[in-house]
């Protein structure tokens, strides 16, 4: 029967993508062929309307179809008028729904740092591409080292959007871990944390340094799972059990907005020392759990 319910839950997925990817292929059509920044501002508008969409219908039938179990511990004082940087440790794809349950129109549209080779996906990578979301290439330490234009194409798409965030209101959310955590990546990344893997800090120093000024703060969120091994395929079945999320609402410190994480060599280190303490803590509540 979970079976069956999950090919019900895949299905209503594909239906929906589908049928929003007829305006959406059409927008960004006239997105391509309209010239000058003012005006495809305008497109894009009509390009958040229809992502919102999306995610209003499939959290609709989420929440009424699968009845997943959300512990949910919010902050006061979220808005949809300010900015946000929403950092996340990270275990499924169902990651990104518990987030979109919890925080969807409490705050502005979602925002991601996404992997560059989720362009191929249909549709999806298209609305990525379409809605500006910064595709990285998630490059390892020799990789940057070997080939440095690649590390610079990665801080360019995210200056990029930056610089058009700061025309509206958006939430950028970011799993600084850069992929789910598995006990084998955990071993290979000689991780110093026990439910985490080391977080990477590059580019939410830059997004810190572009848009610090505008920011109404940082959201820390900590996911878990009642679940040792959480899966997408049991959340679409409606079998993935208790689901924890902890949000907290921590101030931009002033001293992350006057200084440049690529050059400055103790702002580097000053920005990883923030965001270990950040993860620690994080991993010593895990551990409580």
């Amino acid at each position: 029967m979970s079976t069956l319910k999950g090919i019900v839950s895949l299905l209503l997925l594909t239906l929906n993508t589908l049928f929003w990817a007829v305006p959406l292929i059409a927008l960004t059509l006239l997105k391509l062929v309209t010239p000058g920044r003012p005006l495809r501002r305008r497109v894009l508008t009509g390009l958040n309307a229809v992502a919102r969409w999306w995610l209003d219908v499939n959290l609709w039938w989420m929440r009424r179809w699968l009845s997943p179990r959300l512990d949910l511990e919010l902050p006061d004082g979220l808005s949809r008028d300010d900015w946000w940087l929403v950092l996340s440790n990270h275990r499924s794809w169902t990651d990104i729904f518990v987030l979109l349950m919890a925080l969807h129109r409490r705050i502005p549209m979602p925002h991601f740092f996404v992997k560059r080779q989720l362009i191929w996906i249909p549709v999806v990578g298209l609305a990525f591409w379409a809605l500006e979301f910064p595709m990285l290439r998630r490059l390892t330490r020799e990789q940057r080292e070997r080939h440095p234009h690649l590390a610079r194409r990665d801080r360019e798409a995210t200056e990029r959007m930056c610089r058009h965030a700061r025309e509206r209101p958006i939430a950028i959310y970011n799993f600084v871990e850069g992929t789910r955590f598995t006990p084998a990546k955990h071993a290979a990344r000689h991780s110093p944390y026990r439910h985490l893997l080391p977080p990477r800090a590059g580019g939410i120093a830059q997004v810190v340094g572009l848009l610090g000024d505008r920011l109404g703060g940082i959201l820390d969120v900590t996911l878990s799972y009642d679940a040792p091994d959480p899966h997408f395929w049991r959340f679409l079945c409606g079998q993935e059990g208790l689901i924890h999320l902890r949000a907290r609402h921590l101030p931009v410190p002033a001293w992350m907005q006057a200084g440049d994480y690529h050059q400055d060599s103790n702002y580097k280190e000053r920005f990883h020392s923030w965001l270990n303490a950040l993860w620690q803590a994080k991993d010593a509540a895990l551990d409580s759990r």
